[in-house]
């Protein structure tokens, strides 16, 4: 069967790294057909719009997408395409790996953050001059799916610890709601959790990340705190991420467009490829995912490394090293 994929690169590194994700997935005997979209900064001063009609369409109707990264119009590519996607979940696994020079080596956690509302539902005004708002949408029923999403993804996946992160002693009607309803989803499974204050969570992250697993969170807290275990395992360069639907997805990495390296040809490809991998998985080739992991892993243990990671290494040498362990 061969299986449409959309390839929207976007901005920045998003142009070098996505085309290295390209050359490890045609190295694999899978079947896809690639598909290509433009989006992002430079798609909207030559077209007027940063994510035409028919990218968005691209990533509806293809079995799943790749996107590299966006720039200044981030906000009118990346949450669009997550909706055309139907993604309600977005995952982000963040480890340490050997080799690396990690902050915390014994870091290995998956933030499950709910995609669709929170403060990232868009819902701004200016009551009046010098006067802004932003409304913050907790429901029921998204509450229900991220949290049932998050305890099934620790099941299936060995994960023994899941936190369930909020700031309800503040935001009581709001992340009371989510607290309530996720804390109802674990008792109905009979699952063990915990629950954490997300600010006293980010500290307790930093001193003792072997006490975690899988973080289920509201939508902001979960951009705030993957980024924050970045920082753990050795920077934004290693976060793939995956935004799930029920039946499509994009998969992405968590770092930007990166202007300040962009077209210097040093971009680590290492979250990008990971992404595919998860790629792979959500698409059943969950045997070439982990030949892919496998391969990054021993890359990041024992090089080529790019600049990031404190190597000299370039994107292209970076990617063909990945390939050559396939």
């Amino acid at each position: 069967m061969t299986h449409e994929i959309a390839v929207i690169p976007g901005d920045g590194i998003g142009q070098e790294v996505t085309p290295a994700a390209l050359e490890v997935l045609e190295a694999l005997p899978v079947d896809f057909e690639f598909v290509h979209g433009e989006a992002g900064d430079e798609t909207l001063a030559e077209r007027g719009e940063a994510l035409p009609a028919e990218t968005r369409e691209l990533a509806e109707e293809a079995d799943a997408t790749l996107f590299g990264a966006a720039g200044e119009t981030a906000a009118d590519v990346i949450l669009p395409l997550r909706s055309a996607v139907g993604s309600f979940a977005n995952v982000r696994p963040a480890r340490a790996y050997p080799g690396l020079d990690a902050v915390q080596p014994d870091t290995d956690l998956v933030f499950i953050r709910e995609n669709t509302e929170g403060v990232y539902a868009g819902i701004e005004s200016e009551i009046t001059e010098g006067v802004t708002t932003c409304t913050r949408v907790i429901t029921e029923d998204a509450s229900r799916e991220i949290a049932e999403y998050g305890f099934r993804y620790a099941k299936q996946n060995g994960y023994d610890d899941v936190t369930i992160a909020h700031k309800a002693n503040v935001m009581r009607t709001t992340d009371g709601l989510f607290l309530d309803v996720a804390e109802s989803v674990g008792d109905e499974r009979g699952a063990d959790y915990d629950t954490a204050l997300m600010d006293a969570l980010a500290m307790h992250l930093i001193q003792r990340p072997e006490e975690y697993g899988v973080v289920i969170c509201p939508n902001l807290a979960g951009d705030m705190l993957s980024d924050l275990a970045a920082g753990l395992v050795g920077g934004l360069g290693l976060l793939p991420s995956a935004n799930v639907g029920h039946e499509n997805a994009l998969f992405e990495p968590v770092h930007g467009s990166a202007p300040d390296i962009a077209g210097q040809g040093v971009a680590n490809p290492s979250a990008m490829i990971l992404s595919a991998a998860m790629l792979l998985d959500h698409l059943g080739y969950v045997e070439a995912g982990d030949r892919v992991r496998t391969a990054v892993e021993d890359v990041l243990d024992e090089g080529p490394h790019t600049p990031d990671l404190g190597g000299d290494a370039p994107t292209e040498d970076v990617t063909d090293a990945i390939v050559d362990r396939l």
